[in-house]
């Protein structure tokens, strides 16, 4: 992973953890980069990233391809969908600044929700596309 995918990771974090309305659907410190053994749900984690060098002859430019999940048990899909979209909101053409390269676009791409099978929890996995240089 480059180092400005992790930066952009940085500040979608920033973002989401800094809104009292997504805190206030999560509960405090609800996203994380993987599942914890026994999650406290509901959690948003950051899932795949997909990061391609899309540069020009002139300009650095790279495409990066994001999974985030919301993870929900008792509460349902409903609230997974809930929460995903305040995500949405939060993320979808957001300008998210970056230290050290600049965001040209951050795009919702697509959500789908699934139960887990043999489980009662439920996960809205949500694609955004991002650009940066």
């Amino acid at each position: 992973m480059t180092a400005v995918a992790n930066l952009l990771l940085k500040a979608i974090h920033a973002r989401l953890s800094g809104d009292a309305g997504l805190v206030a659907l999560t509960g405090a410190n609800a996203i994380h980069d993987r599942l914890l053994e026994r999650p406290k749900l509901p959690a948003i984690l950051f899932a795949e990233m997909k990061t391609e060098d899309i540069s020009t002859d002139a300009d650095p430019c790279e495409e990066h391809a994001l999974t985030l999940e919301v993870w929900t048990a008792d509460q349902g899909r409903g609230r997974a969908l809930e929460i995903a979209g305040r995500v949405r909101a939060l993320l979808h053409d957001a300008g998210l600044v970056l230290s050290g390269a600049r965001l040209v676009n951050l795009r919702h791409v697509a959500t789908r929700s699934r139960r887990e099978a043999d489980t009662r929890r439920h996960v809205a996995e949500m694609r955004f596309r991002a650009v940066t240089e």
